[in-house]
């Protein structure tokens, strides 16, 4: 009997600190989500403190709403409807009030129709003995209450980057080693690659994870996102300029966590689509430039996409753009010309400064 191949799930997970997506977005990037195969989209932005630090609390009636219209926009469109958990700092006393509290919140996002459950352990700390042994009954406490059909798993050290013990403590020995040990081996464990914002993966360094957490990880890519430090005043629109690749036969699938600007983003999630579809189906040399152009035309049309292709290398290269010499306001005027398009809208916003660094973003 043939063995039967597993997909590959590419989507988004809505994973950055800063102003986050308002829900027409929300909804516009599952719509978009909706017209590829083996999709998902994964609420979890770090701006919802009820999926945080504030975890322990149910959502307001306001925001239930929301949610439920954008789970039901995911199952008609076909797209797996994900949230993402981080009961934040429950390693300082998972106590039974601490688990009767988590028992309520899963059973609140099983009545939202979540079909893809995440557990984060990121953004906190993982520098104490037995880390692995609790975050896995956690997980396992989880696992038993969720409904929904997919489990997955972000480590607190979820890549080799040394930046993280920097930040959240020395990983004990052996810790994802023993985590990816206990827990059950159909869950799926997020890995940013080499570095917390990898510009690419390479065979060696997913062959080695692999080995190390006993399963094909789940990439979640950050070289698109744009809310760190460093990244906020840049705009990372054309991944196949920075020759981004990703091995799929080496992954179990792939999270894209993206940019601020809603509409910029889903314009680069095409090509980052582009680039997967063309590194695997395809010999033939890769013409980035013409992606990208192709890409900006068709989605943003004539007069916004030119205007995107003339000023991707230097909205990554020179962030707002300086206004000593007037450059600024008379790019700010052309986009303000179609402004009532969302891409133009976006680019405005980001020029005008509405984008800001938020300092909770620790790592970068």
């Amino acid at each position: 009997m043939a063995t039967k191949v597993q997909p590959f799930f590419n989507g988004i997970i809505e994973g950055f600190f800063g102003i986050p997506w308002d829900w027409s977005a929300r909804l516009a990037a599952v719509d978009f989500l909706g017209t590829t195969a083996d999709s998902f989209y994964i609420y979890a932005p770090k701006a919802d403190a009820f999926l945080r630090r504030r975890w322990r609390e149910p959502y307001p009636d306001s925001v239930t709403s929301h949610l439920r219209e954008l789970s039901e926009r995911c199952r008609s469109r076909g797209v797996a409807f994900g949230v993402g958990l981080t009961p934040y700092e429950i390693y300082l006393n998972y106590d039974q009030p601490a688990r009767e509290a988590l028992n309520r919140k899963v059973v609140e996002l099983n009545a939202l129709g979540v079909t893809w459950l995440a557990v984060l352990f990121d953004d906190m700390r993982g520098d104490f003995e037995g880390s692995a042994e609790l975050q896995a009954r956690v997980l396992a406490d989880i696992a038993g209450w969720t409904t929904a059909d997919r489990l997955m798993l972000c480590p607190t050290y979820y890549s080799s980057d040394p930046l993280l013990e920097k930040v959240f403590g020395r990983m004990p020995p052996g810790y994802l080693e023993d985590l990816t040990r206990i827990i059950d081996p159909r869950v799926d464990v997020f890995w940013t690659g080499e570095k917390v914002i990898s510009g690419s993966y390479t065979a060696a360094h997913l062959d080695a994870v692999n080995r190390q957490l006993g399963r094909k990880p789940f990439i979640w890519d950050n070289s698109g996102s744009n809310d760190a430090r460093s990244r906020t005043e840049r705009l990372f629109l054309n991944p196949a300029s920075s020759g981004w690749t990703l091995p799929r036969d080496l992954a179990s699938g792939v999270a894209f966590n993206l940019m601020n600007e809603p509409y910029l983003s889903l314009l680069s999630l095409r090509v980052y689509l582009g680039l997967l579809l063309r590194a695997n189906t395809s010999k033939k040399p890769l013409d980035s430039a013409a992606l990208f152009r192709s890409t900006c035309l068709e989605v943003a049309g004539a007069n916004v996409g030119g205007l995107i292709v003339r000023d991707a290398a230097r909205f990554n290269s020179d962030g707002r753009i300086g206004s000593a010499d007037g450059q600024r306001n008379n790019v700010l005027e052309d986009y303000e010309a179609h402004e009532q398009e969302f891409h133009a809208r976006d680019v405005c916003n980001w020029l005008r400064g509405k984008y800001v660094f938020d300092p909770a973003c620790l790592t970068i």
